[in-house]
């Protein structure tokens, strides 16, 4: 449910409609905007002449308009009818409505009303249990008699069959309101359906799912543990209305198991008695059983939280160094670092054989030291080659740094002197920062600027 679209006309189709290219009709024409319909979910075999055949059948047409792709010359898959009046074009939304062209069912709205702007919070309803045979078109003369209808869709799979769901986006809160208490429990072409407003997954509450759980997940429990045994321990907390505990293909257990109280107080209690109880010399583990696009999310945020962490742990001190000679070991890096402060890692990165790729890092304890670091280190020759020391980044903040520094350059960052190859006599941020000349590079190529590494 939570992948539907329901939007209504794509961001940006308001500059098609107001700054219309020269045409038959001369530069500089106002259309009315009041007598223009927009019309959506084009085929791709749609052209302007059908669509006014198509349009001309509900009252005189002025201008038809389906914007391009100026890359590929394509239709974006909507467009703009004109009426004589406005009157026409009320009447062509009433009747075009969900109408299939070429096998997709288009959708026709005011052009006069942009409806991101116009459309209610919570005017979106879901409509449940639909018959097999109920398509878009269907859909929409059902619930349009309860308000102005901005988008209307039948969930389908791959081969166009219905999934037995669809949506309704109404302009306004108070028609999907009605919508709901009429049409909701009723027979629609001989199903009973449901209809309720429409959440996203993302807006579904998983704190409510697990304030009123019910089924929890053990893991680290022994390997020779049976139901019987795993009912034996969980029973102290609650009536269990089933549990088992989960096997491999040839009959072991794999060390985790479900048990589903009749209660949530029951398996709350469970969850908290239980959690870290020592069993067998092992301490299990006891949660709430999660779905698993919510374990997703939880990693997702513990792994963005780790991230954040480290990254505010290691700011400031850790050290990115580049052109390293192929001889410098991890050892070496840190002996040429050491009288700058108390070093709590050095590593010089080596490729799947070995061989060392030519950077590392050097991580200090504090900040002071990393940066009399770079100020003496950069440019300082290490075996046969200078070096080029600065404070690591992350590659997101590398991207950032380097897309503001792009957008500042006058004509968008390019260079007089065109071409993409290495930058000469620029100074990078870093060496700027403390007051150093860039290290020297190869043999006339004075200044050369050895790029960052990105973390």
């Amino acid at each position: 449910a939570g992948g539907q679209s329901l939007a209504g006309p794509p961001r940006g189709w308001r500059k098609h409609l107001r700054h219309r290219p020269m045409g038959e009709r001369g530069v500089g024409f106002d259309r009315n905007q009041e007598a223009t319909c927009f019309v959506g979910d084009l085929d791709s075999q749609v052209d302007e002449s059908l669509l006014w055949e198509l349009c001309v059948q509900c009252g005189p047409v002025v201008d038809v308009h389906i914007p391009k792709d100026k890359l590929t010359q394509q239709h974006m898959g909507f467009g703009f009818v004109e009426f004589k009046g406005q009157a026409d074009a009320e009447y062509a939304i009433k009747v075009l409505n969900m109408i299939k062209l070429f096998g997709k069912p288009i959708r026709l709205n005011p052009a006069s009303k942009d409806t991101a702007e116009t459309a209610d919070v919570g005017a979106n309803i879901f409509v449940g249990n639909l018959d097999a045979e109920v398509d878009e078109k269907l859909l929409y003369d059902t619930f349009s008699a309860f308000g102005n209808i901005l988008s209307c869709k039948v969930a389908t799979d791959e081969s166009g069959a219905s999934k037995g769901y669809g949506f309704v986006h109404y302009e306004t809160q108070e028609a999907a309101q009605m919508a709901v208490t009429r049409v909701n429990g009723m027979l629609l072409n001989g199903k009973k359906v449901f209809v309720g407003f429409f959440v996203s997954r993302k807006e579904r509450s998983t704190d409510e799912n697990e304030k009123a759980f019910t089924n929890v997940f053990i893991k680290n429990l022994p390997v020779e543990w049976e139901d019987t045994e795993l009912n034996e321990l969980f029973a102290e907390c609650g009536t269990i209305k089933s549990s088992v505990v989960m096997k491999a293909a040839d009959g072991k257990s794999k060390g985790f198991a479900f048990v589903n109280y009749e209660t949530h107080e029951e398996a709350a209690k469970a969850v908290e008695e239980l959690n870290g109880k020592e069993v067998n010399g092992k301490a299990i583990f006891v949660g709430a059983a999660q779905k698993k696009r919510d374990r997703e999310r939880e990693l997702r945020e513990k792994f963005e939280a780790l991230k954040v962490e480290r990254a505010s742990k290691f700011t400031g001190i850790n050290l990115y160094v580049k052109n390293l000679d192929d001889e410098v070991d991890d050892e070496q890096l840190r002996e040429a670092f050491v009288p700058f402060g108390n070093i709590t890692s050095a590593k010089v990165m080596v490729d799947d054989k070995g061989a060392s790729r030519g950077f590392g890092f050097v991580c200090f304890a504090v900040q002071e030291e990393a940066t009399k670091a770079v100020a003496e280190m950069n440019g300082h020759i290490l075996g046969q080659k200078p070096l080029y020391v600065a404070l690591a980044q992350r590659k997101d903040e590398r991207k950032n740094m380097l897309e503001q520094q792009h957008q500042s350059r006058p004509g968008g960052g390019r260079m007089s002197g065109g071409g993409g190859g290495p930058m000469y006599g620029q100074m990078p941020p870093q060496m700027a920062m403390y007051g150093q000349m860039p290290p020297q590079g190869p043999a006339g190529a004075r200044g050369f600027m050895y790029p960052q590494q990105m973390m």
